[in-house]
């Protein structure tokens, strides 16, 4: 007995099973999990494939014994791995990500500001959170030497899902947690 409206519906449920999974999947899984016959889960599995590679697309499915899954095309591959670097080049450190809270509580800060409070020197820091256009000077303090004064942009607020400082949590909050 057939639960599904049109064969449609079974197409779309079958392609996100094979997008979400993180291994491959079976035919048989498939079957027991749509109560359709195996011939029928290889059939739409089939047509998929078969799309996908028509339009090169930037995913494929792939056979792997009786199991299929979604893989990146290896026609972008040079592409995938231009991404990886630059993406892995957004990380924040641990000082990084200590000197932006710092920053982001205390706007307008001073280096100077930044070290006292984290007991450290925080050049490479700050100058990595600049790269990352996560802080930006805002001025320059008034006293001898003027130095620049930092705070958070709005690629901080996007980053972080919040539409302004004001939703940031209160320190006090970060008091309560016991960090062991």
């Amino acid at each position: 007995m057939n639960l599904f409206a049109n064969k449609e519906q079974i197409r779309g449920i079958v392609e996100a099973l094979l997008f979400v999974s993180e291994k491959p999947l079976s035919v048989k899984f498939l079957s027991n999990l749509l109560s359709i016959e195996e011939s029928e889960v290889k059939a739409v599995i089939s047509e998929l494939a078969d799309e996908r590679k028509n339009k090169k697309s930037g995913i494929i499915i792939v056979q792997l014994e009786e199991s299929y899954q979604m893989v990146t095309n290896p026609e972008y591959g040079e592409w995938i791995t231009i991404f990886k670097k630059f993406n892995s080049n957004n990380r924040l450190s641990e000082q990084a990500i200590e000197t932006l809270s710092v920053i982001a509580y205390k706007q307008p800060i001073t280096k100077a500001e930044i070290e006292k409070i984290r007991g450290v020197n925080s050049d490479h820091a700050i100058k990595s959170l600049l790269e990352k256009r996560l802080i930006k000077i805002v001025g320059k303090k008034e006293v001898p030497g003027r130095p620049f004064l930092y705070g958070t942009t709005r690629e901080f607020l996007r980053l972080f899902g919040i539409s302004s400082l004001k939703e940031l949590p209160e320190i006090s909050q970060f008091e309560k947690i016991n960090v062991a």
